[in-house]
């Protein structure tokens, strides 16, 4: 059980953290195409609902420091197409830019996104994924929520259920969460996928987390 004044805590902090780098993704400037050089194996960064790939900014450079590629979707914008629809997109930038072997990298939606691209016409193009603060499971509170962009999160969405039942790809996939999500109450728990769970609390602050990026390096190594 968390404590409340912990838990109240660490939502401020993560709402302090995200407000900080919606800001900063305002008024960022930083030209995409700086991030693709490198001989490593190339990453896909699918940002969550709302968010740039700006918001990530802090992960993506330090991919590109350790050598890889890293390729952003200016297409899908703020990411508020459904999951089908935007997996559609980065089906046809992995086609268009011929890319194999590919790590996809995930902020919360980006995840589901990026196990639909792993199971879909594109799959032998992904190699696997690092997904942190992923409803694969769905929260309930998006059944709360008046926008359609935010109740296809609903545990009973077809999108969140049919994702749920493709489990031949969950032993490629990191899923990395904090003990308490402010937005996911049931967890990141992926079945099969290798489950790393933080004592921490938060949906944006685990960006910044030094066990993502350690993470993502273990899982370039690994074939």
């Amino acid at each position: 059980m968390i404590d409340a004044a912990k838990a109240a805590a660490w939502w401020v902090r993560d709402y302090a953290y995200a407000s900080a780098w919606q800001i900063r993704a305002l008024f960022n400037r930083t030209d995409p195409e700086s991030f693709l050089s490198g001989e490593r194996t190339p990453v896909i960064v699918l940002p969550g609902i709302y968010e740039t790939w700006k918001f990530l900014q802090p992960l993506v450079a330090a991919i590109h420091e350790r050598g890889h590629p890293v390729h952003v979707l200016d297409a899908l914008r703020r990411n508020e197409s459904p999951v089908l629809e935007a997996a559609e997109q980065v089906t046809a930038y992995l086609t268009e830019q011929n890319l194999r072997d590919v790590i996809i990298v995930a902020h919360s939606k980006g995840g589901l996104i990026g196990k639909q691209v792993m199971i879909g016409p594109s799959a032998d193009r992904v190699r696997s994924m690092l997904a942190v603060s992923t409803p694969f499971g769905g929260s309930r509170y998006a059944l709360l929520m008046l926008p359609p962009t935010l109740r296809i999160f609903s545990p009973m969405d077809a999108t969140i259920v049919a994702l749920a039942r493709q489990e031949t790809v969950n032993s490629r996939i990191v899923s990395v969460y904090g003990r308490f999500d402010p937005h996911i109450p049931e967890g990141s728990e992926l079945p099969g996928a290798k489950n790393v769970k933080l004592e921490t609390g938060g949906h944006f602050r685990i960006l910044a987390h030094p066990r993502v990026p350690a993470e993502f390096t273990l899982l370039a190594r690994a074939r």
